[in-house]
C-alpha cells in the first residue's frame, strides 16, 4: 500500500513546518549551481581524469562553504564525473572503456533520434553552423583542445533539435563524461580533425531539411568515433602491461 505524507496547510495556503527547511533548499541550489560550473570546467576540459580537487582551492575561488562543496561533489560522483577515495579526497574520475562503449550507446539513440524527424531547415541552424564555424577556427589555430569543446558545442546543438528540456539535460551530463574520455587520444588533433569534414556534411543535410541523411551520416560518425576510442583504449592497457612488465 502506497503511503502519502500528509502536509498541514496554513490558512494562506502554505505548508507548514516548511520553515526549517528554507536553509537545506537554499545550500541545495547553491550545491546544484557548483556542481553546474564544476560540470562546464570538466566538458571544457579544464580538470583532468585522475586529477585531485582541493577543496580548498576550489572552494575559495567560488566563493562558497566546505559544506556547499561536498554536496556539488557528492553530485558530480553519481554523475560519474567524479571519485572519492578514502583519507585521500576527491578525484576526476578516469573512465574505463566499458564507459565508451556505454556512453557511445547512449548518444546513437539520442543524437540520431534528434535528427531524425527534421523535415526543413531548423530554426537553430545558425546555432549549430556556429558551433561547426568555432570548431574550423580551433583547427587552423592548433588549438585542438578547443577543437573537441567545439565539437562536443555542436553535437549538444544537434540534441536540442529534440526540443526537449530533459533529453538536452542528458547530454549535457554525457558531454562531460565525453571530455573525461577523450582524454586518452594521445595524439587529440589526430582524433578531432578527421571529424572536422564530417560535421559540415551534417550540417549541409540540416540545412536542406534531410533528417534521415543526417541521421545516415551521424550513426557512421558515432560508430566510428566509438571505434578509434576502444583501439585507444586498448593501446593504453598494453602499454601500461608493457612497463609494468618491464619490456
Amino acid at each position: 500500500m502506497t503511503c502519502y505524507a500528509l502536509w498541514v496547510v496554513s490558512e494562506d495556503g502554505a505548508p507548514r513546518g516548511l520553515e526549517a527547511d528554507r536553509s537545506l533548499v537554499s545550500r541545495k541550489s547553491t550545491a546544484e549551481r557548483v556542481a553546474g560550473v564544476l560540470r562546464k570546467r570538466i566538458a571544457e576540459g579544464f580538470f583532468l581524469p585522475g586529477g585531485r580537487l582541493s577543496e580548498q582551492d576550489i572552494g575559495n575561488a567560488l566563493g562558497v562553504s566546505r559544506n556547499t562543496l561536498r554536496e556539488a561533489f557528492r553530485l558530480l560522483t553519481h554523475e560519474r564525473l567524479l571519485t572519492h577515495e578514502l583519507n585521500r579526497g576527491v578525484f576526476v574520475r578516469i573512465p574505463s572503456v566499458e564507459d565508451v562503449v556505454d556512453i557511445y550507446r547512449v548518444r546513437k539513440i539520442v543524437e540520431c533520434a534528434a535528427v531524425k524527424g527534421i523535415t526543413a531547415k531548423p530554426r537553430t541552424f545558425d546555432k549549430i553552423a556556429e558551433a561547426v564555424a568555432i570548431g574550423d577556427e580551433a583547427a587552423r589555430n592548433g588549438h585542438w583542445k578547443d577543437l573537441g569543446t567545439a565539437n562536443i558545442w555542436f553535437h549538444q546543438a544537434l540534441v536540442s533539435l529534440s526540443g526537449s528540456q530533459r533529453v538536452q539535460e542528458l547530454m549535457d551530463l554525457l558531454a562531460a563524461e565525453l571530455r573525461l574520455v577523450f582524454h586518452i587520444m594521445a595524439e587529440p588533433r589526430r582524433f578531432h580533425e578527421r571529424y572536422l569534414p564530417r560535421n559540415h556534411e551534417i550540417l549541409d543535410r540540416l540545412e536542406v531539411g534531410d533528417g534521415t541523411g543526417a541521421e545516415q551520416l551521424l550513426l557512421k560518425y558515432l560508430e566510428d568515433a566509438e571505434q578509434q576510442l576502444v583501439a585507444a583504449y586498448a593501446d593504453r592497457a598494453a602499454e601500461a602491461q608493457a612497463a609494468a612488465s618491464g619490456e
